[in-house]
């Protein structure tokens, strides 16, 4: 079982790779509706193919309970509402994963000793999988520095996995 934030779902989705980790994905994949209002935004490139992904039921949309743990996960890591209840609802239905690209999230996932994943690992997970080939990754890889948050030695290590440099 897997829980998104929306951060990795949108980035996912913009680099034409979230239906394929979704078919690939053997488990249930999760969000909080929190995640859901954060990336159904009408006009949005993304929103129609998240949109259908939860109305076939492949991605589903679960309420957070504990409400004290959301606030205080926020407190604690400084963390927006959606990483908070992605966190927490992992922790709720023990979910093996998280997925999120937030830097406050992560140290608050290793912090928890929760199991995460990023966009960039999910991509050199496909490549290695062959669902995608080098190129395409790379392609992809290129695109998500563009739209994301990587430092240059993050991308760098990744475009060396893709190329089956490490």
């Amino acid at each position: 079982m897997l829980a998104f934030d929306a951060s990795t779902l949108i980035l996912l989705a913009k680099i034409d790779m979230l239906d394929l980790f979704v078919s690939d994905f053997g488990g249930k994949i999760l969000i909080p509706e929190r995640v859901r209002e954060e990336v159904c935004i009408p006009g949005k490139e993304e929103t129609p193919l998240i949109m259908e992904l939860i109305k076939d039921g492949k991605i589903k949309v679960s309420a957070v309970k504990n409400k004290k743990l959301v606030e205080k996960l926020m407190d604690d890591f400084h963390i927006d509402s959606g990483e908070s209840e992605a966190i927490a609802l992992a922790l709720q239905e023990k979910a093996s994963l998280v997925a999120t690209d937030d830097r406050n999230a992560i140290r608050a996932c290793k912090f928890l000793k929760m199991e995460f994943t990023t966009a960039i690992a999910i991509l050199i997970r496909a490549c290695e999988k062959k669902l995608v080939d080098k190129n395409e990754a790379l392609a992809k890889l290129q695109k998500l520095w563009s739209i994301a948050r990587y430092s240059r030695p993050i991308i760098d290590d990744a475009r060396k996995q893709i190329k089956g440099g490490v």
